[in-house]
């Protein structure tokens, strides 16, 4: 026995401690990522920012990064207070550096722990779905991490766990979720900006927007970009094998 080896506790501690902070942070602050939160807290939270910005807007971040990292659900909520406080344009920058941040500390854990050994079982088996879909996103990386960043219905947990589990090298994972979750996140500033007059008439905002096909069709279109190499490259494929 190799006497420098990890032992899979020591190895999984990374990701069992993330697991046991998202369920204490989960358990403590769930409750207040919601609309009523933020409907309730608006005066407070305007004051706030404008008596010292640069501290809001660090706040700001570090509570993404905290909420995205230990996977709390209520993201949506706090994404839309980004754009309420900050506008369109700061709360969609602030919002995407904390969330890359976040996503990139729970990649790590999870790939630290279970990834590498879930990698390294599936480069030694080479058979199966999980080993197929491995070798598929190694060939084409950037364009299927884009696809799930930009298709609304990959739960954005999953985006972020997935590919520490097959093998997805860090440089690809920064790149395509900061630039791959703008679009969204744009969206949802967006709403967020107008917060103010959906307050004064004592409404809700419309979190299914990002589903319209004003809105939905220009991300499709993304993500049809994004999967355009991976057809080239079978087309290529097909063409020299013939």
């Amino acid at each position: 026995m190799d006497p420098t080896a990890k032992s899979p506790l020591k190895k999984n501690l990374p990701l069992i401690g993330l697991v046991i902070a998202a369920a204490v942070a989960y358990w403590q602050f769930g409750e207040y990522l919601s609309f009523q939160t933020l409907a309730d807290n608006r005066e407070a939270l305007i004051s706030w920012r404008d008596s010292n910005y640069l501290v809001a807007a660090l706040t700001y971040i570090a509570i993404y990064i905290a909420v995205v990292g230990f996977s709390i659900p209520g993201g949506v909520f706090l994404t839309l207070g980004g754009g309420f406080l900050f506008g369109v344009i700061f709360g969609t920058i602030f919002t995407v550096i904390g969330a890359t941040i976040g996503a990139t500390a729970i990649f790590l854990a999870a790939k630290t722990g279970l990834g590498n050994a879930l990698q390294a079982k599936l480069e030694g088996n080479g058979e199966g779905r999980m080993a197929k879909m491995q070798a598929g996103l190694k060939e084409n990386e950037i364009s299927y991490l884009f696809i799930m960043r930009l298709v609304p219905a990959v739960p954005f947990w999953f985006a972020n766990l997935a590919p520490a589990f097959l093998g997805v090298s860090l440089r690809a994972y920064l790149f395509t979720t900061f630039f791959g979750i703008i679009p969204g996140t744009a969206v949802y500033n967006w709403v967020g900006s107008g917060l103010g007059e959906v307050f004064a008439q004592g409404g809700t905002p419309n979190l299914g927007i990002i589903f319209e096909w004003q809105i939905l069709g220009p991300i499709l279109a993304l993500s049809a970009l994004s999967i355009l190499p991976i057809i080239l490259k079978k087309f290529r494929k097909t063409g020299a094998a013939a």
